[in-house]
């Protein structure tokens, strides 16, 4: 029987982070994914590192998690956009909460640009109508397809991690990790299962008060050769669901203006990012539905809804959309983390409410930190 210092259950970008977290102090790493290669969120999103949209509390762990991030990938080869982001701003109530977010808010380095500075920033942004934008350096952009398939590998080269795909755990106890292909020995079992709430210690996860949020998502085809997006791209709807923007007061006078003129947006969660990848695709999304239980049906009327608010800030070589999708995350009403210890030599870490690209690797550190490896 084969024996590890730490087994990862999950596959996903929170799991491979805890592999790096612990390979990188010398210890004997396996990650065991049911799926021959990572299928969930990790790979259905923006491919975000989003420091500007986290709560003041969370923001250092969020610098340091970029900062790994860069690390990881430079060392792997991996490209990235380090753009930072543009919030475009068209609205006075939007500028007003953008500048009220400038003058008091600490930490996270966001300032306010006029028109003309975002437009030689930005090729895609509208001019009809802009007034600025925020404007923050700290963001950077990954392919989420290409950099979770990619990093198991880099592991196992780098740090000798074994990773053990199409796998599933069938169940973990006194340190054994059982799957249907034999068992293994693990000083410390860590489960990032993700939005799995069913499959290993369910009771765990029966306590807490969790939902699945359901998000649609789509895609272009390659934009032209050579041009670029520039940084990621965000607008006046985005300052309403981010925790970062929840201190300013002058916030309430711009959901109450959205309710009024726009309450299909808040029906469907919608908010409106733009993003590109590494082969010059836009990345558009998205909106958030959530219950226990999800359809797996998308809704061709979020995606119109979407695609009307993009098309109002942002303008495209290409706009034809060529994939559309859905994702899945935890949420949680209460906790940006689920962390449990099951029983002597588990846990389960999770990063809740769709913050795990951007915390992914600070979150992976603290957790190693707390265990003692």
């Amino acid at each position: 029987m084969q024996e590890f210092d730490v087994a990862i259950i999950g596959g996903g970008i929170v799991g491979v982070a805890h592999a790096y977290a612990a390979a990188r102090r010398g210890k004997r790493v396996v990650i065991f994914e049911r799926d021959g290669r990572a299928t969930g969120a990790s790979v259905r999103n923006f491919g975000m590192i989003w420091p500007i949209g986290l709560a003041a509390n969370l923001l250092p762990m969020g610098l340091r998690s970029r900062d790994l991030w860069r690390s990881v990938l430079d060392d792997a080869g991996l490209p990235h956009l380090d753009t930072g982001s543009l919030h475009l701003v068209y609205r006075e109530d939007e500028e007003t909460v953008v500048q009220q977010f400038v003058t008091t808010s600490d930490g996270y380095g966001a300032r306010w640009l006029p028109a003309a500075a975002v437009l030689a920033m930005s090729p895609a942004a509208n001019p009809e109508g802009l007034r600025g934008a925020l404007w923050s350096e700290n963001e950077i952009t990954v392919d989420p397809r290409l950099v979770t398939g990619e990093l198991p590998g880099y592991l196992t080269e780098k740090f000798d991690v074994t990773c053990r795909f199409s796998e599933p755990v069938r169940s973990v106890s006194g340190g054994l990790v059982t799957t249907a292909r034999g068992s293994v020995r693990a000083a410390q079992v860590i489960i990032c299962s993700g939005h799995d709430f069913e499959s290993l210690y369910p009771e765990v996860f029966a306590r807490e008060p969790l939902r699945r949020c359901k998000l649609q998502m789509m895609r272009t085809a390659p934009q032209p050769e050579g041009w670029q997006l520039g940084p990621a791209l965000a607008a006046g709807l985005t300052l309403r669901f981010y925790p970062a923007f929840r201190g300013c007061a002058s916030l309430a006078a711009l959901e109450r203006r959205i309710e009024e003129e726009t309450p299909e947006y808040n029906r469907w969660g919608i908010h409106v990012m733009a993003a590109q990848t590494s082969m010059g695709e836009i990345t558009i999304g998205d909106s958030h539905e959530y219950d226990l239980t999800l359809m797996p049906f998308d809704k061709p009327e979020i995606d119109e809804l979407i695609l009307k608010y993009f098309l109002g800030f942002a303008r495209l070589p290409k706009p034809e959309i060529v994939q559309r999708w859905h994702g899945v995350y935890a949420t949680h009403p209460d906790k940006h983390f689920l962390v449990v210890d099951p029983e002597p030599g588990v846990r389960i870490a999770s990063v809740t409410g769709g913050k795990g690209m951007t915390l992914s690797f600070g979150f992976a550190e603290k957790m190693i930190g707390e265990l003692g490896l």
